[in-house]
């Protein structure tokens, strides 16, 4: 089961979909783990993956560092908020959470059109 759920969050992570949410969820589900600790489970493989493409795109002249800059200072301010948070929230409402995210995130792309170049 680990196996597979390796092979599908490689998978949609390579395809640019991000495979966080299949992690997640098989953590959650398949061992005594809390959500918090799922959640940054996912955190700590997503970090080396993060610097590669940030140096692999950065090589190809993909990243407006202008805009880039901004953008990942909220959002590293935004995460050390959102850990303080998660700790002070009991894991049933951080399942909620998760799993209402995660129904939105599909619902949005349901009913999202795909625009074609």
């Amino acid at each position: 089961m680990a196996l597979v759920a390796s092979f599908g969050a490689g998978l949609l992570g390579a395809m640019g979909m991000g495979g966080g949410g299949i992690l997640v969820i098989f953590l959650a589900l398949c061992t005594d783990l809390s959500q918090a600790s799922c959640q940054g489970i996912n955190l700590i493989f997503f970090i080396p993956i993060a610097i590669l493409s940030v140096i692999l795109y950065s090589k190809r002249d993909l990243i407006k560092w202008k805009v880039a800059i901004p953008f990942a200072i909220t959002g590293v301010c935004a995460s050390v908020v959102g850990s303080i948070l998660s700790n002070n929230i009991s894991d049933s409402w951080l399942r909620k959470g998760f799993g209402v995210l995660l129904l939105i995130m599909g619902v949005k792309e349901i009913f999202t059109k795909n625009k074609t170049s």
